[in-house]
């Protein structure tokens, strides 16, 4: 039993909440992760007991080209700004977990300047996929290389490469140490390397009792990741895509069908969500606003962990665009919602939910069977 089986979170997309600007260009810290530290009491009072929030560290733009594993975005502040945060979130009962992004790097992280600057000659050369001098790219760097999503803006780090395991395992160790997290969500985790994983497992469970390991993973069969050996929970992007459409669609057997299909991969303790900051809002997806409740019925009370996205408890929407996601990650003042628990049915439902949630130990550690199933 662990601290995670029982964890109800919170997600924060940090550079859309407090407003920060696109680009960064790296001048002197604004603190900005401040602002958030009126949210903490927010987030234990609807009923949650964990946070997810990343990305957090220096970056280009949007967070995940990563320049400086070890420094908080200037964009937010400082590194004592993050640690003060983490310690005022456990002071009041909440885990919380980063955003690791460790399958690629930004361009202007150190290894990959070396690269740009020494060529063939540099150290760094192998920590990168596929570096090729013949090559070039729209950057006219004179050589190309492997990304992420076709995107040259995130080059893809040679996880094989036993130097760059080291490094990533002492990023964490740093992390724990700097700023005691209590886990990390792995981005793009169904890309990574599966002996790379492993040794963020071990790194996992000798930095900290009970340290989380949780991967975006999409697609697949998800005991390919969670496991003893892997991570501990990964995304569960089946039950996502149930969840909205079955409601639109009126037909609880595609909901029912995931479910099914998702016990038979095992007793996997999934991450669940209805959105986040790569998907549109479930208020705005669901084609009947009232099915908001029970959806969000389902979120709470069926296998796995439950998530609620920052914004959402208030109902409030977001569309993704075709080249932007900003209307899914935006800037709100807490102020604006102070009596939302007592004028919002939203925001109402959703601490209701946590506070059975939190009183109900078999919705954590419970099995599930399935007693009748009908669309009406």
């Amino acid at each position: 039993m662990s601290w995670y089986n029982e964890a109800i979170f919170y997600h924060i997309y940090p550079l859309g909440l407090t407003g920060t600007p696109k680009q960064n260009d790296y001048t002197e810290p604004v603190h900005r992760l401040n602002t958030l530290l009126p949210w903490i009491s927010h987030i234990k009072e609807i009923g949650c007991n964990a946070l997810y929030i990343g990305p957090l560290f220096e970056s280009v733009g949007h967070g995940y080209e990563t320049t400086d594993y070890k420094k908080l975005d200037s964009r937010l502040g400082t590194n004592e700004d993050l640690t003060a945060f983490v310690k005022a979130c456990h002071e009041q009962g909440i885990k919380v977990i980063f955003d690791g992004v460790f399958n690629h790097t930004g361009r202007d992280f150190f290894a990959f300047k070396d690269i740009q600057q020494n060529r063939e000659n540099s150290r760094y050369l192998n920590w990168y996929c596929n570096v090729n001098f013949w090559g070039n790219n729209e950057y006219n760097d004179g050589f190309s290389y492997d990304n992420w999503g076709g995107y040259n803006l995130l080059v893809k780090l040679n996880q094989r490469n036993p130097e760059v395991q080291d490094y990533i395992c002492d990023v964490i160790r740093y992390w724990v140490s700097e700023f005691d997290v209590d886990g990390i969500r792995l981005d793009a985790a169904d890309v990574l390397d599966f002996d790379f994983m492993r040794a963020l497992r071990r790194t996992a469970e000798e930095v900290k009792p009970d340290f989380w390991l949780m991967g975006e993973v999409i697609h697949g069969d998800y005991s390919r990741w969670v496991n003893g050996e892997t991570l501990h929970s990964v995304t569960n992007y089946a039950l996502h895509k149930a969840l909205y459409s079955g409601h639109n669609d009126h037909n609880y057997f595609e909901i029912a069908h995931t479910v099914k299909y998702l016990q038979n991969m095992g007793n996997l303790d999934l991450y669940n969500f209805v959105d986040n900051h790569d998907v549109e809002r479930i208020y705005t997806k669901l084609s009947n606003k009232a099915h908001f409740t029970p959806v969000h019925i389902l979120l709470y009370t069926l296998p796995g962990v439950p998530s609620i996205y920052y914004g959402s408890e208030f109902g409030i929407e977001g569309r993704k665009e075709r080249s932007s996601d900003d209307s899914l990650r935006p800037a709100l003042n807490l102020e604006d919602y102070e009596s939302a628990l007592s004028d919002n049915p939203f925001t109402a439902l959703i601490a209701a939910l946590g506070k059975i949630r939190q009183n109900t130990p078999a919705l954590s550690y419970g099995s599930y069977t399935e007693l009748q199933l009908t669309n009406r």
